[in-house]
């Protein structure tokens, strides 16, 4: 599986973004899916995942402001962001993985697939 992430850029505190990955070379829609983001000096963290196409996670931080969704037809996975603050601003990757399990979708080991990342800026 190939994973292209696009869509990051520069946005006002407040504003809104949102982030595309693309798959290719597999369908994945019984994999789960994604999306941890890594600012400068930091350790990439998670940020939000569907499980299986079903069950989805979210870091505290962004719950209510981030959505997860998935089209099957298209092979991409979106991540919505709305109500952006300047600590969002990270590097965002999409992962996914066709085997692991609930309890390890927060942790980046956990998933052979990635994406080369897409920038997001906000600016105070």
């Amino acid at each position: 599986v190939q994973l292209q992430a696009y869509g990051g850029g520069l946005v006002q505190a407040g504003g809104s973004l949102r982030l595309s990955c693309a798959a290719s070379g597999r369908t994945f829609s019984r994999y789960t899916t994604a999306w941890f983001r890594q600012a400068q000096g930091k350790e990439r963290e998670f940020v939000a995942a569907l499980f299986r196409g079903s069950t989805t996670k979210y870091t505290d931080s962004v719950k209510g402001r981030f959505t997860i969704s998935r089209d099957n037809a298209k092979n991409t996975v979106y991540l919505q962001m709305n109500s952006l603050r300047p600590e969002d601003t990270a590097i965002y990757y999409c992962a996914a993985d066709s085997s692991l399990i609930l309890s390890s979708v927060r942790s980046h080991t956990a998933y052979a697939y990635w994406g080369q990342g897409t920038e997001v800026t906000v600016s105070s």
